[in-house]
């Protein structure tokens, strides 16, 4: 940016304006010289400008002229293609019918379609005829709206002196045939006098000439279908024959000679007749009257000249003054402009002394204009601490080479507080292109500094806080895979290296999306970044195996400080917590186990008693055979009864002892199709050697062609062992009569809008009941009301049927306000997806 010394305000240097000079140089003249260019300008002016009218007029005539002749040009030509296309595809079609006529191709009774066809796409076409070898007429078509002489026979092989039907049709008919090839005839009127002429197309068989083919065209009907009205409106088209006579024509009436020759005429012949026929353009020319209106007003300008030249004097005087004027408001506009500038402005000469100061440099050091004008370095408002700095800076200003981005400096008020400004220097040109000194522009930046530095320290305390975080925060851009930002412990876990985002990112979707769209061009214009960045932090666990360690990654998208867009990862190690899950899912397992050895602790003596029948059983089944053999009282087939009810005694206690090795065997949680039918009556089995014990009776109902379940049978069993057993002590402890001493075990499918379709499980008694508080702490690990009981039979209950995606629920059973029993149900889905099956495995880990 470059400063001009006029900007500084006129009071300082006045311009040289064209007046005065005109005034100078109108005062060195002579008083004689005075006079004749007083007396000789104005009519040297008017002389010019007649002159300049003159050419200007003749010009723009003779343009108006040529123009007009290459439009009448043009349009001639378009009407003479347009003629000439016709007649050729004309040509064309009457060789294609001559061949076929002449070959055969087409007998006799085809002719007369196709020759109707042929003149009724035509209407140019009057007739049609086919003449034989003798010149006779074979065939005939002729059109409805045009009479025709084409069908006369031909006369004869000469031709009358004027053009006739007879003549012509003769001459083309014997020149077709002399030549073998299409001849059009010339033009002739008719008895309708109507302009007509003919094309003969020979038929040629096998190089033997066999007649002609030939059509009869209608001179005004070319004229009229085939020129574009376009051109017909803008120029007569006419066509003549050899002896300039009009044959046809746009216009009625043709304009005489006299009207002629102010006009334009074009003729060109029309082909690929070539008989003679010639199609002429005519324009007229439409100026030829402006020249006396022309001469008019070139007397009224020339006077209109006169007067104003009379008037200059006083023109010239009232335009001195105008621009008096429009120079002073020119100055006050300029003053008032500097006096609202906020900036600073400052001129020094090439010495390095202030020339000029404005308002607001004063304002902000607080020295008036007296004060700062004309003043040398040092100057008043720099610091005395920093005067040797200033003086430096000032040196390069004056040498030109202060940077372009400006100069931070330290400016002290008259009042002696300081305060930082940036000062910004450009050379001051003169009106002649010479530089006179420097502009220097100055702003107070104490409050932008501040707040910059406030930005600052708050970025040094943001990233401090980073930086001290235990969890790795990573932020890298979407598009160049770039990592913008990586705290302390993220470096500490994959140093500088991007592929740690990466392996943290594990399988992001959007990553990956974005990822597919880096090499198109332009990727990123369609990408809803708002949606991206305002959508809330997904959470997963990575492991990342070059660690060997487990991530809790939280991601999100966010745009950078440069817009773009990029994403951030907060990733914390919890590979302590997955080691004390997969221990606790450990000592769920055990516990399991633990219970369902318990159980079959429990029932140790109810599982003596139901073996003690069994074998007793076998043991006097096997003393009587010994007593009997001995005796010689037994034969073969008592024998083999004997032996047979000893061996289904064995083989009932062996499938008590199989039952119970299978509930209580440790081994892996197992998802596998199972019946529900078939879990019931393991189920039940079992919990009969206890139920049997304490004399109670258990009924079951299940329910028919029920789907098939996908759980852990042994699981499954030992929930229902649980709830059978614990209504069985139920009934047993209150010592209920035999009418009430049945458990009732029902199994049905139902269907709710909460779970879906499930398979229910009820177990219902008609004991005592539950005290709500009980109610209240079912499920909680280790309460229990029994005196030895350990407390973790039900929480495992739910934790198992939890685990399935299923829910327990405990309520008594009333009679009006008095407790009748007490029921325990659970619901399994019918379908449980693998993976959430996965997913329930970890939360019966973290419940038991």
């Amino acid at each position: 940016m470059q400063w001009h010394a006029s900007d500084l305000g006129a009071q300082r240097s006045s311009p040289a304006l064209p007046p005065r000079l005109l005034r100078r140089w109108w005062k060195r003249l002579t008083p004689a010289r005075q006079d004749r260019f007083a007396t000789f300008g104005p009519l040297l002016s008017v002389l010019l400008f007649l002159a300049a009218m003159v050419t200007a007029f003749w010009y723009l005539r003779t343009e108006e002229f040529d123009r007009e002749q290459e439009s009448v040009k043009r349009d001639t030509e378009i009407a003479q293609q347009q003629i000439r296309l016709r007649l050729i595809e004309n040509q064309e079609q009457l060789l294609r019918m001559a061949r076929e006529i002449a070959t055969r191709a087409i007998d006799g009774d085809d002719i007369p379609g196709q020759a109707l066809s042929f003149s009724r796409a035509r209407p140019e076409v009057l007739g049609l005829a086919w003449f034989g070898a003798d010149g006779l007429v074979k065939l005939e078509h002729l059109s409805a709206n045009h009479p025709s002489e084409l069908m006369r026979p031909v006369p004869g092989d000469t031709p009358a002196v004027a053009p006739s039907a007879e003549s012509e049709t003769a001459w083309a008919f014997a020149t077709a045939r002399e030549l073998r090839q299409p001849v059009y005839s010339r033009p002739y009127e008719t008895a309708g006098k109507v302009s007509v002429f003919q094309i003969h197309v020979p038929l040629l068989d096998r190089n033997a000439f066999a007649g002609t083919l030939a059509i009869e065209y209608s001179v005004e009907a070319l004229l009229r279908q085939l020129v574009p009205s376009e051109v017909t409106r803008r120029h007569a088209i006419s066509l003549l024959d050899g002896n300039d006579r009009v044959l046809a024509s746009s216009v009625s009436r043709e304009p005489d000679a006299s009207n002629r020759r102010g006009g334009f005429v074009e003729a060109v012949p029309l082909a690929p007749a070539n008989n003679g026929i010639v199609v002429r353009g005519q324009g007229w020319r439409t100026s030829i009257g402006l020249i006396g209106n022309a001469l008019f007003w070139m007397v009224v300008a020339l006077s209109a000249l006169t007067v104003w030249m009379l008037l200059g004097s006083w023109r010239h005087m009232r335009r001195r003054a105008q621009i008096q004027s429009t120079l002073v408001s020119e100055t006050n506009f300029r003053r008032a402009m500097e006096n609202s500038m906020l900036t600073g402005m400052r001129a020094m000469d090439l010495e390095g002394r202030i020339t000029y100061v404005n308002p607001a440099f004063c304002a902000m050091t607080g020295f008036s204009e007296d004060e700062l004008i004309g003043r040398w370095p040092p100057f008043p408002y720099w610091p005395p601490d920093r005067i040797e700095e200033n003086t430096r800076l000032l040196q390069q200003e004056l040498q030109g080479r202060s940077p372009a981005g400006g100069v931070e400096i330290r400016i002290m008020r008259k009042d002696g507080m300081v305060f930082d400004a940036r000062m910004y220097v450009s050379p001051l040109i003169d009106a002649r292109g010479h530089q006179t000194g420097w502009m220097t522009s100055m702003t107070n930046i104490t409050e932008a500094k501040r707040i910059r530095d406030q930005l600052t320290a708050s970025h040094e305390r943001f990233t401090t806080v980073l930086e001290g975080l235990e969890a790795a925060v990573s932020v890298l851009s979407v598009a160049q895979g770039e990592l913008l930002f990586a705290n302390r412990s993220y470096r500490l876990w994959f140093g500088g290296d991007a592929r740690g985002h990466s392996w943290l990112a594990g399988a992001d979707e959007n990553l990956a999306l974005l990822r597919e769209s880096e090499d198109s061009v332009d990727s990123f214009g369609g990408l809803p970044a708002q949606e991206l960045t305002e959508a809330s932090a997904d959470a997963r666990e990575v492991f990342v195996a070059r660690l060997q360690k487990w991530f809790d990654v939280r991601a999100r998208y966010v745009q950078w400080t440069d817009g773009r867009l990029a994403q951030m990862l907060i990733a914390t190690d919890i590979t302590a917590r997955r080691r004390a899950e997969e221990q606790a899912a450990h000592q769920a397992e055990k516990a399991q186990v633990t219970s369902r050895l318990i159980t079959m602790g429990e029932m140790a003596s109810s599982v003596a008693h139901e073996l003690n029948q069994p074998l007793t059983a076998i043991t006097n089944y096997c003393n009587g055979m010994v007593s009997r053999v001995r005796d010689d009282v037994i034969d073969k087939p008592a024998l083999i009864a004997a032996l047979e009810k000893t061996a289904r005694q064995a083989q009932r206690a062996g499938q008590i002892i199989h039952r119970i090795r299978a509930f209580v065997k440790r081994s892996e949680p197992q998802r596998q199709p199972a019946h529900a039918k078939d879990i019931v009556e393991d189920a039940v089995e079992l919990a009969s050697i206890e139920v049997r014990r304490r004399n109670v009776e258990i009924r079951s109902y299940i329910a028919q062609r029920m789907p098939e379940l996908r759980v852990d049978p042994i699981l499954i069993e030992q929930v229902l062992l649980n709830l059978l057993k614990n209504a069985a002590e139920a009934i047993d402890n209150a010592n209920l009569p035999s009418s009430r001493r049945h458990i009732e075990l029902r199994v049905v499918p139902r269907h709710t809008a909460e779970e879906g379709g499930v398979i229910e499980f009820s177990v219902t008694d008609q004991g005592p009941g539950l005290k709500e508080e009980v109610l209240a702490r079912l499920y909680e690990a280790f309460f229990s009301t029994k005196a030895d009981g350990l407390g973790i039979g039900l929480s495992l209950c739910r934790s198992i049927v939890e685990s399935h995606r299923g829910r327990i629920r405990a309520e008594n059973l009333y009679n009006g306000a008095a407790v009748v029993g007490c029921r325990f149900a659970f619901t399994i889905p019918v379908e449980v997806p693998a993976v959430a099956a996965g997913t329930a495995t970890v939360k019966l880990t973290e419940t038991s």
